[in-house]
């Protein structure tokens, strides 16, 4: 990772700011700008360079993760301990008063107010945009490359349910096969909550795996994604057990043809509102488009939803690198639910599925 470039990058949108130094508490965005994979610490990012600040529990993996930045180990908090040492540095060198950005969606009230009683008065702090986040949205070919190991380990996941998916087990018994394979596979942990939802429940968007039974009769909704080297997977599959009915078959293939009309849709320069709109214009069509009750996808990357956000009125434009999910679904409560989702990469022509695997009605 050109983590030298990135961080040059980020300077140049501060100096446009008039922001002479951002302090980064996100995780996520931590990592993007460092390398540092650590569960505490701050990241400050100045026109001459950059520190970062965690505590001794970090000290040997800041020293092997750690790129283009100092390591200060602390013993108060990342956060309280960058500001008061820049504010020392500037006060030691006689400096002008530093207009200091924080990441004020990521900040408690608490935090931001312990930050004011060290802040002293050679420091101004204001929130700063999303500029991180803005980043990140574009990925890199290192980052396509994680991203597309992750989404072929997670597919694989698919495989071990459809062996374990039978009336009588328990949604949970599937999502702990799934998981078990993850782990053995090499994933750092899951993206998320493993969704494992059966029959009626199928109709939950996010139905988390339960202690209840799969029905003899029924639409199986499994949503899942891996931790791979840090960068997320997100894949849904939905099969039938039992005998299926031609309603059951018609809206399976209708959430199918809308999947498909979205992902045409994508492209660079297009709106991501219009790929959304593809979706529900497709199941319009079928008469189901009442029962799409979610945004069509997100970004994914280092989070599992990251920007842009692939819904209606967003007028984000998409741009090669660009790395998103295609998951239209309908849901009719108390009945059931399909959802059918990929990751897809911008490319200069269009797009390209990650990982691709057929996605046929199946019955079990």
């Amino acid at each position: 990772m050109d983590y030298p470039a990135r961080q040059k990058r980020l300077r140049e949108d501060l100096l446009a700011r008039r922001l002479d130094a951002l302090l980064i508490s996100h995780l996520p965005n931590i990592r993007y700008l460092c390398g540092f994979s650590g569960s505490a610490a701050a990241l400050l990012v100045a026109s001459d360079g950059s520190t970062l600040f965690t505590d001794g529990r970090y000290t040997q993996q800041a020293k092997a993760e750690v790129k283009a930045a100092g390591i200060r180990i602390v013993r108060t908090g990342p956060l309280n301990s960058a500001v008061e040492w820049l504010g020392r540095r500037r006060s030691s060198n006689r400096g002008k008063g530093i207009n200091l950005g924080i990441e004020g969606q990521y900040l408690t009230v608490s935090a931001r107010r312990a930050l004011a009683k060290v802040q002293g008065k050679s420091i101004r702090i204001r929130e700063a945009p999303d500029l991180v986040e803005r980043a990140r949205m574009v990925k890199d070919a290192g980052e396509i490359a994680l991203i597309r190991s992750a989404v072929t380990l997670g597919a694989a996941l698919f495989d071990r349910a459809l062996q374990a998916i039978r009336p009588g087990v328990r949604e949970v018994e599937v999502a702990a096969e799934m998981e078990y394979a993850a782990r053995k596979g090499g994933a750092d942990g899951m993206a998320f909550d493993t969704i494992v939802a059966a029959g009626p429940r199928s109709a939950l968007p996010h139905g988390r795996a339960s202690e209840a039974a799969i029905a003899p009769d029924g639409f199986v909704v499994c949503d899942f994604g891996v931790i791979l080297h840090g960068y997320c997977s997100d894949r849904t599959r939905t099969v039938y057990v039992g005998a299926a009915t031609g309603e059951a078959r018609r809206v399976y293939e209708a959430v199918l043809s809308s999947q498909q009309a979205a992902i045409a849709a994508v492209r660079p320069g297009a709106e991501v509102r219009r790929v959304d709109g593809a979706a529900r214009k497709t199941l319009q069509k079928h008469g189901l488009a009442q029962y799409f009750t979610h945004s069509t996808g997100h970004g994914v990357g280092l989070e599992i939803h990251e920007s842009p956000r692939v819904a209606r009125g967003q007028q984000e434009i998409l741009r090669p690198g660009m790395v998103i999910t295609i998951e239209p679904g309908v849901y009719l409560p108390g009945q059931w639910g399909v959802r059918i989702e990929d990751m897809v990469v911008v490319t200069e022509q269009g797009c390209e599925v990650l990982s691709p695997t057929q996605k046929e009605f199946i019955v079990i």
